[in-house]
């Protein structure tokens, strides 16, 4: 069991040190050799556990899918919230795990980079799933007359995912891109367009939760 909890540790190390490298220096320039250093173990330990850096960038991807998912399932499962509440609530979510979490913002990177490499042999593809993720919410919210007739629900999806993902690239650069208070402030533009008249009130642009106060990596 030792030995089995010592191998989870090493391979938990080795994605963190990874995602920091991804985001460091970008997949190209990222090094195994400085990957297995930062995370304390050795190159034979680092090619044991991962056959070269594809397969690590495609743990980082696959690592970040599962806290993403995570980050707005449990945002979804507030009750009492419409569609277009879980919506946003949602991506307060995302946003908060991709401000606070160098594994998620590392891999959702990898993810929409699509970089060829990675993408061969299953990369996981995380823009995909939001895409998939914010049509679903919206046909429920057309389904349950939230939206004005104008808001047509896969247009509008195409337009959420280009400007949420918009934020977090420009975030790369300039942290309040993605911070809080941005993203309320485009819900309480896009809500505006988005919702009936009745259901405006009942929305929070700032999300229905409390976010984490960032900390250090």
């Amino acid at each position: 069991m030792k030995q089995q909890e010592r191998a989870v540790r090493t391979r938990r190390a080795l994605i963190h040190s990874a995602a920091e490298a991804f985001q460091q220096h970008g997949y190209v320039q990222a090094r195994l050799a400085q990957i297995s250093a930062d995370a304390g173990v050795s190159p034979g330990a680092l090619h044991f556990h991962f056959e070269n850096k594809a397969a690590l960038a495609r743990a980082v991807q696959a690592s970040a899918g599962m806290r993403l998912r995570r980050a707005a399932g449990a945002a979804a499962r507030r009750p009492g919230v419409n569609a277009l509440q879980r919506l946003t609530d949602a991506s307060h979510a995302l946003a908060e795990q991709l401000r606070t979490d160098v594994v998620a913002r590392a891999g959702y990177r990898l993810s929409c980079e699509r970089t060829r490499t990675i993408a061969h042999r299953g990369g996981q593809d995380l823009c995909g799933q939001w895409q998939t993720y914010v049509q679903q919410q919206l046909t429920e919210a057309a389904r349950h007359n939230l939206l004005t007739e104008a808001a047509i629900p896969h247009e509008t999806a195409a337009s959420i995912v280009a400007a949420t993902t918009g934020l977090e690239t420009l975030a790369r650069h300039d942290a309040t891109w993605l911070s809080h208070e941005t993203l309320t402030n485009w819900w309480e533009l896009a809500l505006r367009c988005l919702a009936t008249p009745t259901t405006l009130p009942t929305l929070q642009p700032a999300g229905t939760h409390t976010p984490r106060p960032p900390h250090p990596q």
